[in-house]
């Protein structure tokens, strides 16, 4: 498989180099799956660090939040006994509702622990994700035997406010739906063999590639979706729906690597997605992928510009490459 790359060189008259002409890379790179462009320039710095007191935010936020306990058993709602006969599903500390704002046909929220209103990434352990993932597969499975024809699952995160989270207390979602997202629909269409191809092709050249977590094989994404963005795969698996309590915890396990490499970067906030396709699409590698988002501070920058929202083209400032050394060690051992 060819990874297409492309390098341009504009010039400049530099004022840090008395004006002298300077050239300025900046490198496009596609997507060996959905050939989508992402565009890299090192070194710019675009997510500055931030010593931004977020416990001092959790206090403030704390008071009156729908998520923490006691509140969370009378301020959020309960599915239907045809879905979840107990209304709630309860894993560990990680207690599953319904989202009081469906943003499908069945929609999720699972808190990792109603006591934890403050988590940072370096608290986001292996025990607590395999919870609270196992919570929001319990639930679509569930979803599967009330509803057939809802066949496309997906199971995200907003962590923190600058990723578009509405509350402070973490959680994660789940969506279950008879349409895809652009996305879904999209990885859905990629034959098993390109799947293939793209993690030989990974593995072989070892820049990029991090290692296997159990039933996921986790990399530096060629051409970002967003920033740092470390992604896997899970071949044989094409939807949530199908993952057994091992590989809920592989995941989960595979997960926690990434956002503690996230927290030794420096960040606080990230999104998440596991895009499921229909069960039993052939040759489908089930795909999770996770992005740093800014650091909140006062005044801090925004790191979704015109280049992400209106051109679908991610811009960042790492190169895959320097984040898979800083990965790696992670992933392996």
């Amino acid at each position: 498989m060819e990874l297409k790359r492309q390098v341009m060189t504009a010039e400049i008259l530099h004022p840090m180099h008395d004006f002298r002409p300077t050239p300025v890379p900046v490198e496009v790179r596609w997507d060996p799956l959905l050939e989508y462009s992402a565009r890299i320039v090192a070194g710019a710095r675009f997510l500055p660090p931030s010593d931004f007191d977020l416990e001092s935010l959790a206090e403030q936020t704390r008071e009156g939040c729908f998520f923490c306990a006691p509140r969370v058993e009378s301020a959020t709602p309960k599915f239907p006994p045809a879905i979840v006969p107990e209304g709630r599903i309860r894993r560990g500390e990680a207690l599953l509702f319904p989202n009081i704002q469906a943003y499908a046909l069945y929609s999720s929220v699972s808190v990792y622990s109603p006591a934890r209103h403050y988590l940072p990434l370096e608290g986001m352990t292996a025990p607590l994700l395999r919870d609270s993932l196992g919570a929001q597969v319990e639930f679509v499975k569930a979803v599967a035997r009330h509803d057939p024809g809802a066949r496309w699952v997906s199971i995200n995160a907003n962590h923190m406010l600058p990723s578009g989270s509405s509350l402070f207390h973490p959680h994660l979602q789940a969506a279950v739906d008879r349409h895809p997202t652009t996305v879904q629909e999209l990885l859905a269409r990629v034959s098993g063999e390109r799947f293939r191809d793209y993690l030989e092709t990974e593995r072989r050249l070892g820049e990029r590639y991090l290692g296997r977590v159990g039933c996921g094989e986790w990399l530096a994404s060629f051409a970002p979706f967003g920033f740092n963005e470390l992604r896997a795969l899970v071949p044989g698996v094409a939807s949530p729906v199908e993952l057994s309590e091992d590989q809920v915890g592989d995941l989960a396990e595979g997960i926690a690597r990434a956002l503690a490499v996230y927290a030794e970067l420096g960040f606080q906030s990230f999104n998440l997605a596991v895009y499921g396709a229909p069960p039993g699409t052939d040759g489908y590698a089930m795909s999770v992928r996770l992005v740093c988002r800014s650091n909140l501070q006062p005044l801090y920058r925004s790191d979704v510009a015109y280049f992400e929202r209106m051109h679908w083209q991610a811009m960042v400032d790492t190169t895959p490459e320097e984040l898979a050394e800083r990965a790696r060690p992670r992933f392996r051992g």
